[in-house]
């Protein structure tokens, strides 16, 4: 029978959704026993262990931050050496900075499928368990559609979309074989919603697009384990991807397009990383929230 006759013979899967009955979805219990202030703040609090991909830049230290502050118990960072050897005092700040913290590095290419299974095996060894889960490993190209190399499109789609999928996966796993609830944070982008201008960047475009359906995806799937899945778009962000006096230019016209006139400070992503991962966001998944002072309502 030919692979074509046998489509006829096909048995699809079936998503399976959660129902009310389901404790890992269930709604939490109001908490009568807490004062007013200390309600507020549990209700922004993080629990658990996490693992930053893109760990050892600007915007994952950020974020790794913003959890130890909010209650995380330990972080684990997930970059390639280079990143790591010119992140090393920040590191070793980090951990000055909250000392009864555990705070420990991998260095693996995201866009290793084995690495990534083994890195993430190690983590769940070393820390117990993985509850939550931040992709910020990415990379931006530059470039003429019509001049694109294949490979150029290559290395965007493997960093962008197959390493956020073998990360997403190999910790989604874990947290189903846990059987607790988890929360998994992606990074899209403005560029997946809008076309940039002036800058052409077909491939990171349709890479952080991509992000954006793996997200919706990834949350019907695993919404019956209490995995929620959700997604933020940053706009222009001002770190060392934004930085350089040869992109003066192309920054005159980026803040005439945005209503706020400016770049996001990497700090003001830390917010919406929380609530997505903490009991404030506890029923979001699926969703996207995009921080660009404006950008999209062009």
């Amino acid at each position: 029978m030919s692979s074509r006759d046998q489509l006829t013979k096909r048995v699809l899967p079936q998503l399976v959704l959660s129902d009310q009955s389901n404790p890992l979805t269930a709604a939490q219990p109001r908490d009568t026993i807490l004062s007013p202030k200390g309600r507020a703040l549990n209700r922004f609090a993080v629990h658990g262990n996490a693992i930053v991909t893109g760990g050892a830049g600007g915007l994952g230290l950020e974020v790794a931050r913003g959890l130890l502050e909010h209650g995380a118990s330990c972080i684990c960072l997930f970059d390639v050496l280079p990143s790591f050897a010119s992140a090393q005092s920040a590191i070793a700040a980090l951990g000055l900075e909250f000392p009864s913290c555990t705070i420990i590095s991998e260095v693996v290419d995201v866009t290793d499928e084995e690495a990534v299974e083994k890195a993430v095996k190690r983590t769940v060894e070393t820390l117990g368990s993985i509850d939550i889960l931040l992709c910020f490993a990415g990379i931006v190209g530059c470039a003429h559609a019509e001049e694109m190399k294949a490979e150029e499109w290559r290395k965007v789609m493997d960093v962008n979309v197959n390493g956020t999928w073998f990360c997403a996966q190999a910790v989604g796993k874990q947290m189903i074989a846990q059987g607790t609830p988890g929360s998994i944070v992606l990074t899209a982008s403005v560029s997946g919603h809008i076309v940039n201008f002036p800058q052409p960047q077909v491939a990171y475009n349709a890479s952080k697009a991509a992000v954006l359906h793996l997200k919706n995806s990834l949350a019907a799937e695993w919404a019956r384990y209490g995995i929620r899945v959700n997604s933020i778009s940053p706009g222009y962000m001002d770190t060392i991807l934004n930085k350089g006096d040869g992109l003066d230019e192309a920054k005159k016209i980026w803040y005439s397009r945005i209503p706020m006139g400016r770049m996001g400070d990497p700090t003001e992503l830390v917010g919406v990383v929380v609530l997505l991962c903490s009991a404030a966001g506890r029923y979001m998944t699926g969703t996207d929230i995009v921080v660009d002072g404006g950008m999209c309502v062009f």
